[in-house]
């Protein structure tokens, strides 16, 4: 389909606009390129009716602030009291094509640069679920994803499959067995919320993307390798799956010993219509082993110790561990533009977290409105709530001076983490948003000592 001239001129005004509006250059080149590859690539669209091969992208930029906040004290683990500014910026690809019957390998590469507030200390948390992809002002590209996925056809009649990221347009039985292997996250097949999952469109903070005590085996960045299988069948999907971690808690190098050091989960789904809307239920299980810490033993050498390093779980990882946890997930329609999602999950809270967060029991909830009733559809209004709390045994760490991998301010006067966000998703053109977004955090890192912090953002998400 040829290019219109009228298309060609607002894309000159986009770019000359966002030149003015964005002051940060990082920023600025990022805009720029979104919208700039979206606008020229429509006039190249394709059918998505079935595809052989695809080659979608993303681009997202993320700015935040946080005012300065009330502190009795700081520690070495403390969310800075001063004003700080946060950024991140990423763009990835998702390349795809069928190999043989049922199969279908991926591949992201992935540019990432940003600046986490407090050196990602201080919270449990994470206000913008991007940060621990980012690590610096300069930009980085890795290997994000390489997997193969094969599904096996049950019969139960043809179920669409639409294109997307890492998904190629045609149809599937809707009763199959999925299995994924390779390298991907836990997340990309557990625990799926359409209202509350992807920080790039949806809420901003980690708490809704998973539960924040879901401590997933991954490495830093929050991939791993390993499988996932699904089977579903008419209403009902069964998912189990092993991934590996990283070699040391929270670090980057993966351990491949995946026989001896892994995260298995498993997750049973319902689909089902209520009052005409739909909605489903999942339950999750979670199981690693790995070597950790205990905060028993932790808070043991603290005492035996009082002037080694605070940070006493470095010293006391002293074999494999067995973490369990469990969960709820509930995602339901209560109209065709407004839907209500629920999180919960707990964690045994004995060791020190393997890879996600410094949470060992979560609860998140909200609702998500999309703006029909004003004319604006694709607009999207989200209102979100978090409540999240510390095991006694990772309690009485902290309280005593005890430093973990994200959180230690010397102390803790405890209170559990309570979290507020609320975002205004704006369509601008095509597949780009542009969203404001704010969150209020009481007793950050548990402790009523400090905060409450504020924090306000802008972001900028394009796909095409």
């Amino acid at each position: 389909r040829p290019l219109h001239r009228p298309s060609v001129v607002l894309a000159r005004l986009y770019e000359v606009r966002m030149r003015h509006c964005l002051k940060s250059p990082v920023a600025r080149r990022l805009a720029i390129a979104i919208s700039s590859v979206c606008i020229y690539s429509s006039a190249l669209a394709a059918s998505d009716e079935y595809e052989d091969w695809t080659a979608r992208f993303q681009g997202t930029y993320i700015w935040q602030t946080k005012p300065g906040m009330p502190a009795a004290y700081s520690g070495p683990n403390s969310l800075q009291a001063s004003r700080e500014i946060s950024y991140t910026a990423t763009a990835t690809a998702f390349l795809g094509m069928r190999t043989w019957q049922g199969g279908e390998v991926y591949l992201n590469p992935e540019i990432t640069q940003g600046i986490p507030f407090s050196e990602l200390t201080g919270s449990g948390g994470f206000t913008n679920g991007e940060l621990t992809r980012t690590a610096g002002n300069r930009p980085k590209i890795y290997r994000q994803r390489l997997f193969l996925r094969q599904t096996w056809g049950l019969g139960g009649g043809d179920e669409a499959v639409d294109a997307d990221l890492n998904q190629m347009a045609g149809t599937v039985d809707k009763n199959r067995v999925v299995l994924t292997l390779g390298n991907f996250s836990t997340l990309d097949v557990f625990d799926d919320n359409r209202y509350a999952k992807d920080p790039r469109v949806h809420f901003m903070n980690a708490a809704f993307m998973a539960p924040l005590s879901f401590d997933y085996a991954a490495d830093a960045r929050g991939f791993g390798w390993g499988f996932a299988a699904e089977w579903y069948q008419e209403n009902w999907v069964l998912r189990i799956g092993r991934m590996t971690g990283p070699k040391e808690p929270n670090m980057l190098p993966t351990d491949f010993q995946i026989g001896k050091h892994y995260g298995d989960q498993f997750e049973l789904e319902r689909a089902h219509t209520l009052l005409g809307q739909p909605g489903k239920l999942r339950l999750l299980d979670l199981r690693n082993s790995a070597v950790l810490a205990s905060f028993k033993d932790a808070l043991d050498y603290l005492k035996a110790n009082p002037d080694a390093d605070p940070q006493a779980i470095t010293a006391v990882r002293n074999g494999e561990r067995i973490k369990y946890g469990a969960g709820i997930n509930i995602e339901q329609a209560i109209n065709d533009d407004l839907g209500f999602f629920l999180r919960a999950m707990k964690a045994d809270g004995r060791t020190e977290t393997y890879a996600f967060t410094e949470t060992d029991g979560s609860i998140a909830a909200g609702f998500a409105l999309k703006g029909a009733a004003w004319g604006r559809g694709m607009d999207t209004v989200g209102v979100g709530f978090a409540h999240n709390t510390l095991s006694s045994d990772r309690r009485k760490y902290l309280e005593a001076g005890g430093i973990s991998f994200f959180i230690g301010d010397g102390a803790l006067n405890y209170k559990p983490e309570q979290l507020f966000e609320t975002y205004y998703s704006l369509h601008v053109w095509r597949n780009t948003f542009l969203t404001a977004d704010y969150q209020r955090m009481k007793n950050p890192a548990y402790n009523a000592d400090r905060g409450p912090a504020d924090f306000f953002a802008m972001r900028l998400h394009a796909e095409f």
